[in-house]
């Protein structure tokens, strides 16, 4: 086991609200984040890498609605994540395991009140596609009324 994922089992026996597969997904939506606004990981201050957690959860967004489409607020309720400061709570474990960074100015507070997630996982979900629901209905035998 890579010492990530050491210390990420360490994070879970401290703070066991959140799976695994959350923090693997703030690490990838963090890339996915850095990737969108033209960051560069690679580059040596922190200044250039940094991204404000308004940022990230706009990243979180985005990249979850690319994974997961309508199931991202299901998804995010098998992981425990049930609003927005869950992500800060999950991003700000991995700071103090030494597995991010953050800046003076930073807390987890600026994960709060960004966006309620039921609202733009679910009620804000549109479908983009060319979708029939009254051929899908005749498909199972269901008469429209």
């Amino acid at each position: 086991m890579t010492k990530a994922w050491s210390k990420i089992k360490e994070i879970m026996k401290k703070d066991p609200r959140y799976a695994l597969h959350a923090y693997q997904f703030v690490f990838e939506a963090l890339d996915y984040t850095t990737n969108m606004l033209g960051k560069n990981q690679q580059k040596t201050t922190d200044a250039d890498r940094h991204v404000t957690g308004k940022q990230l959860m706009e990243g979180i967004r985005k990249y979850a609605l690319k994974q997961f489409g309508f199931m991202s607020l299901t998804v995010f309720g098998l992981w425990g994540i049930k609003q927005d400061l869950d992500f800060g709570n999950i991003v700000f474990n991995l700071v103090e395991s030494g597995l991010m960074g953050k800046t003076e100015t930073d807390s987890p507070d600026d994960f709060k009140n960004i966006y309620d997630l039921k609202k733009v996982f679910d009620e804000g979900f549109k479908f983009d596609g060319k979708y029939d629901i009254h051929l899908s209905l005749k498909a199972l035998g269901i008469k429209k009324r």
